[in-house]
């Protein structure tokens, strides 16, 4: 499941997952807000928090998560993983040269620097 985090600095779109991620997660809740961002002409920045139990995505999240990343490669700016699952961040760690944008991973007693870093300019 994916919901929508709110109180987050002005430009960030924040998003917390737990448990299975499905394909409605990302029809229902990323992508619309993903679209309102770019539709404003806004660069993408996003808090991804895998703070939670995470058990997997089904085959069909996989693939949105895919065609989300490359539908719209230049608008990606900032991702901020925030995560203890260790896998998680060596794997972007590993993979961020296939990641839209800059991407960095956070501990999840670091997820304020996660948004600082998110917000700042430049």
């Amino acid at each position: 499941m994916i919901r929508a985090l709110g109180d987050l600095p002005e430009g960030v779109l924040g998003f917390q997952a737990t448990g299975t991620l499905t394909a409605e997660d990302y029809t229902q809740v990323l992508a619309p807000a993903l679209e309102a961002a770019r539709a404003d002409g806004h660069k993408i920045r996003v808090l991804l928090d895998f703070t939670g139990e995470f058990d997997g995505m089904e085959p069909s999240a996989v693939w949105q998560d895919l065609k989300m990343g490359v539908q719209d490669w230049k608008a990606w700016e900032r991702i901020a993983l925030v995560t203890d699952h260790t896998w998680m961040r060596d794997g972007l760690r590993m993979f961020a040269w296939a990641v839209p944008g800059e991407a960095r991973a956070y501990p999840a007693d670091e997820r304020d620097a996660a948004l600082q870093w998110l917000a700042a300019n430049g």
